[in-house]
């Protein structure tokens, strides 16, 4: 059992040498872009929820 283990995290580490890491550059590109497209997102379905929470207070009263 132990050596299936040791194995795992042997062959682990080797597969982690040879991932094509992204560069800093692209790191932070890649993290702006979801944050803003997170914000954006967020802001959109925030207005429709005002919408329709607007639109039934209405259609109830």
């Amino acid at each position: 059992m132990t050596a299936k283990i040791k194995n795992f995290f042997r062959e682990s580490r080797e597969e982690l040498k040879r991932v094509n890491w992204p560069r800093r550059d692209e790191t932070v590109r890649y993290t702006v872009f979801v944050i803003v497209f997170s914000v954006g997102l967020s802001l959109f379905l925030g207005l429709l929820d005002f919408i329709f929470v607007q639109v039934l207070q209405r259609t109830v009263l």
